[in-house]
């Protein structure tokens, strides 16, 4: 190993390796902290006034909010850490020997490579397996103390399966009980039985729901019989309170296996958030690759030697890092309204400034 590491990774390539890694893992830790302050101070009266405990706060709370916001961040730290040292190297004349000295700008970018390689490792297989997990002790944390509010849905149209259909008016989410209830039963397209009642009530403990003030139409053709007000009855239903609710932030706190099953589910139900969980799956997966292409940008407009030092480059990469993450939050909006896949929204950022670093690669000095 080490003679392979010899061969190919000269004392230049440590020296760019180490300079890249280490600003990046420097200015991490400056903003995430910065971050930790600013948000202690937003959230101070919210956490003594639901008591919450230290160890809740720091490894609940914040044991989620750090992972969020570092994987968040990580193609913008990516981006200013190549920048700011690149730049800083073109500044003090030290590539030009190194693009003289009969290496290649390809050759050039090979520690560039090696060191996004080690950072998109880290964070895809976080992006999989670890802040689902970290995300999902946050969510927990602030669905419990309300920070984003608890929203509920209304007029809710389900499908439990291929036979069954369910309506619920409107929804409490403190004492979990629905309104107007409707459940349709169908046999091919003929509608075989309806279910109507006032109330629905769902008892944790026993994992079903009570129907209240109900009654029951069957349906056989033309022959109908009707049993009307009945006082209540003890169902089973593919259907849980969750359901019911609405937060923003509920999908990234599911592990991929949790998102898998849910989008087959959502896939019979059709009420209308498959493309939101099918976005934030593929995102998993392709998100990270932004270690690759900002990294390519950065090396490209930054290994210039420019009068006025290190300030245009920067300027130059903020505005591009910027754009990046604008484009990176349209994407779901482009994946929801205007019907784009939602893998190909989720990869809509990493393409079009892929092609941007191509270009700008070209341009390069050589």
């Amino acid at each position: 190993m080490k003679k392979f590491l010899d061969r190919y990774i000269t004392i230049i390539d440590w020296y760019i390796i180490n300079k890249f890694l280490g600003t990046f893992v420097f200015t991490m830790g400056i903003v995430i902290g910065i971050s930790v302050v600013f948000d202690v101070s937003e959230h101070l009266d919210n956490f003594l006034t639901h008591h919450d405990t230290f160890y809740d706060i720091a490894f609940k709370y914040y044991a989620g909010f750090i992972p969020y916001y570092t994987s968040l961040l990580a193609p913008l730290i990516t981006f200013l850490a190549v920048i700011f040292f690149t730049a800083k190297m073109a500044n003090q004349t030290e590539i030009i020997p190194i693009l003289s000295g009969k290496a290649s700008f390809t050759r050039f970018l090979r520690p560039y490579i090696i060191g996004s390689t080690l950072i998109f490792v880290v964070w895809f297989f976080s992006s999989l397996y670890l802040i689902p997990y970290t995300n999902h002790l946050k969510v927990e944390f602030e669905n419990a103390n309300e920070f984003n509010g608890r929203e509920q849905k209304s007029q809710v149209h389900l499908k439990l399966d291929n036979h069954t259909y369910v309506y619920v008016d409107s929804y409490e989410n403190g004492s979990h009980i629905g309104y107007q209830f409707v459940l349709e039963k169908f046999d091919g397209d003929q509608l075989r039985q309806r279910i109507t009642a006032n109330t629905i009530m769902y008892d944790s403990l026993k994992k079903k729901w009570t129907l209240h003030d109900y009654s029951v139409r069957y349906i056989n053709g033309l022959r109908e019989r009707l049993v009307l007000n009945q006082a209540q009855k003890d169902t089973t239903l593919e259907l849980y309170p969750a359901d019911f609710e609405a937060h923003d932030n509920i999908y990234s706190a599911m592990s991929l296996h949790e998102l898998n099953i849910d989008i087959v589910k959502e896939k019979i139900r059709g009420a209308g958030n498959l493309r939101d969980m099918q976005y934030e799956k593929w995102r998993r997966f392709l998100y990270p690759f932004a270690a690759f292409v900002l990294t390519l940008i950065g090396v490209s407009i930054s290994s210039r030697k420019v009068r006025g030092g290190i300030g245009l480059p920067l300027g130059i990469g903020l505005f591009l890092c910027f754009a990046y993450i604008v484009v990176d939050k349209f994407a779901l909006v482009f994946a929801i309204k205007s019907g784009l896949p939602p893998m190909l929204a989720a990869a809509l950022p990493n393409i079009l400034f892929g092609i941007l670093g191509t270009y700008l690669l070209y341009k390069a000095p050589k």
